[in-house]
């Protein structure tokens, strides 16, 4: 599903859910932004306000001066990231990353990644041990 207006691009990251309170930010690319917009629901759903941001460029976001990259990730509250690949790299934005860090699986797409813990469940499971101190890079 298409779930931002590609206002992320320019900056390199955008916010495009802000939790009054917000106790994690989840942070994805492309597909993985709806996946955290559903871990964010989730969350809601337990007493854990989440934002939610979209970073398509790590390149582009590093370049915005410091108060903007501040308003996107804010100091004292932990990030997860979510990508549907490895999560080398993430450590630089991230406390706490979903991703793969092995070869993948053969099946159809939404069940090998489900397999592989691209999902809410496991979003959801990796932010709520971050908020609660079990859990960080």
């Amino acid at each position: 599903p298409v779930v931002t207006d590609g206002s992320a691009v320019q900056p390199g990251a955008a916010v495009v859910r802000k939790a009054r309170g917000a106790k994690v930010v989840l942070v994805g690319t492309g597909s993985e932004v709806a996946l955290c917009l559903d871990a964010a629901d989730a969350l809601q759903a337990k007493g854990i306000p989440a934002t939610v941001v979209s970073m398509p460029s790590w390149d582009r976001f590093a370049r915005q001066p410091a108060a903007y990259r501040r308003s996107v990730l804010p100091r004292g509250v932990p990030v997860v990231s979510v990508e549907a690949a490895t999560t080398f790299g993430w450590e630089r934005h991230a406390d706490a990353s979903v991703g793969i860090d092995r070869f993948g699986a053969s099946a159809p797409g939404s069940v090998a990644l489900d397999k592989l813990g691209i999902n809410v469940s496991n979003v959801v499971a990796t932010a709520r041990r971050l908020v609660n101190g079990k859990g960080s890079r």
